[in-house]
């Protein structure tokens, strides 16, 4: 079987100085896998940051067959402590202050004292939480072969081998940022991990010191890279722009693809969710400009289809219904108890996204809206993605905003914008959807919230209306 640490690969630890390849990484992921072996029997939980002992223990649970689930160090005590008692881990590793009722601190630990647990099904292999910093999240349950197949296809597409140098641009508990690791250390690729990001100093630093030849970013991230002028020439060794994580505006699509085809490199265009380990389609770096605004086509070994209103799938272009991803990497299920960890496959490859859009005459998906980001304006249902696009096409002065719905009409917050710009924007969208402009609450906002991961924190936003 493919293992995940292919031959060659190697972690670059700016923080800590050092290099592990070869049989040193081996050895310090043996190390690890000893460390786990040590624990009761049951799921592992995880705090994830962007460090190599995260980094080790992600790849000694996934080289032992133990199920590990990803958690974000920043994730909010509650909801935490939630999980731990829904799901009973056998440990949360790098958790810091007093450990639960039922668990003991040990080594920077918590451990469950008692015997007792589900045996996690032996398909099992990661769980990744499916909501931010609030909320009940449910864990989306991915087995091994859904890792590894989306980690080869992904790294077939991007044309990835040894040769590779990828710096950790975004979380490594977060979806996307995870498969930027497997697909890079299955082709034995280079990975560098630097805490700091896209927007730090010391990650720009690392990428000129140790040669990186790629950039993964998620739309906020390609928005904050135009506002300080991002030339790739500076970065001579950079010669691949990934993007994924939701809709880029065109033009910003445009511009960076421009930029990196100037300076002898390509973009990559991509589509994914968590529940499909995560990627799913890419727009080859040759088509990105003639199939603007595309998701792109299915990874190798996958398919989409749009599912039609009378509950029948077809291929057929143009006809606009939810996107519906076939292929080994979709997950085994949900799990929102315990027991459930020791299911098996409930999906059967196939995955219903939740997206709406519709595939061309090539087989390009576009991608239009999500079935539940629906607001309504004097019982008009609009789609909010929609509105925050036509805000930004309204040529008023805004370039970033997040639109929460707010009862019978719907609430946009403006980020860097004044009232006047507010009132504009308003008046925009009311002449565009012929509806009155008090439907559109326009908010100045010095930052709009993210997540951990680059996207907008909705739910932070719903909360301050």
């Amino acid at each position: 079987m493919t293992r995940l640490l292919g031959d060659g690969a190697r972690l670059i630890d700016v923080a800590g100085g050092r290099t592990l390849a070869g049989g040193q990484l081996t050895a310090e992921v043996a190390a690890e896998v000893d460390k786990l072996g040590s624990l009761p029997g049951g799921v592992l939980f995880a705090r994830t940051s962007v460090d190599l002992p995260s980094v080790l223990r992600y790849l000694a649970a996934v080289e032992a067959g133990r199920a590990i689930t990803l958690i974000d160090p920043a994730l909010d005590g509650d909801v935490l402590a939630g999980l731990v008692r829904r799901f009973q881990p056998a440990a949360v590793l790098a958790a810091d202050g007093v450990a639960p009722e039922g668990y003991v601190n040990r080594d920077g630990h918590w451990v469950r004292e008692s015997a007792e647990h589900v045996r996690p099904h032996p398909d099992l292999a990661l769980l990744l939480p499916t909501s931010g910093s609030t909320g009940n999240p449910k864990l989306v349950r991915l087995s091994r072969a859904a890792l590894l197949s989306n980690a080869e296809a992904i790294a077939d597409v991007l044309d990835i081998d040894a040769g590779e140098v990828a710096p950790t641009s975004l979380p490594l508990h977060y979806s996307y940022g995870l498969s930027v690791l497997n697909s890079h250390l299955v082709r034995g690729a280079t990975v560098v991990i630097e805490p700091s990001g896209l927007l730090g100093r010391g990650f720009w630093d690392a990428v000129t010191e140790h040669g990186a030849t790629s950039l993964a970013g998620v739309p906020y991230h390609y928005e904050m890279l135009r506002r300080l002028k991002f030339r790739p020439e500076k970065y001579p060794s950079v010669h691949t722009l990934t993007q994924a994580g939701g809709s880029l505006r065109a033009e910003l699509v445009t511009e960076f693809d421009e930029l990196i085809t100037a300076a002898g490199g390509r973009m990559f265009v991509m589509y994914g969710q968590t529940e499909a380990a995560p990627r799913m389609a890419t727009v080859p770096a040759d088509l990105l400009a003639e199939k603007l605004g595309s998701a792109g086509t299915a990874l190798p070994g996958g398919e989409l289809s749009i599912l039609r209103d009378d509950g029948l799938e077809t291929t057929h272009p143009k006809i606009v219904g939810e996107v519906v991803y076939r292929g080994p990497n979709v997950m085994m299920g949900y799990a929102e108890t315990a027991a459930e960890l020791a299911e098996g496959d409930r999906m059967g490859g196939r995955l219903e996204t939740g997206d709406l859009g519709y595939l061309d005459e090539d087989g390009f998906l576009f991608v239009t809206g999500r079935l539940k980001r629906i607001g309504k304006v004097f019982g008009n249902r609009i789609s909010l993605d929609d509105l925050e696009h036509a805000v930004r096409a309204a040529s008023v002065g805004i370039e970033f905003v997040a639109a929460v719905p707010a009862g019978d009409k719907v609430t946009l917050f403006a980020e860097g914008a004044d009232r006047d710009t507010c009132k504009a924007a308003a008046r925009a969208l009311a002449d565009r959807l012929h509806l009155h402009t008090s439907g559109f609450d326009v908010r100045p906002i010095d930052a709009v919230p993210l997540l951990a991961s680059g996207k907008v924190d909705y739910r932070s936003l719903e909360a301050q209306l």
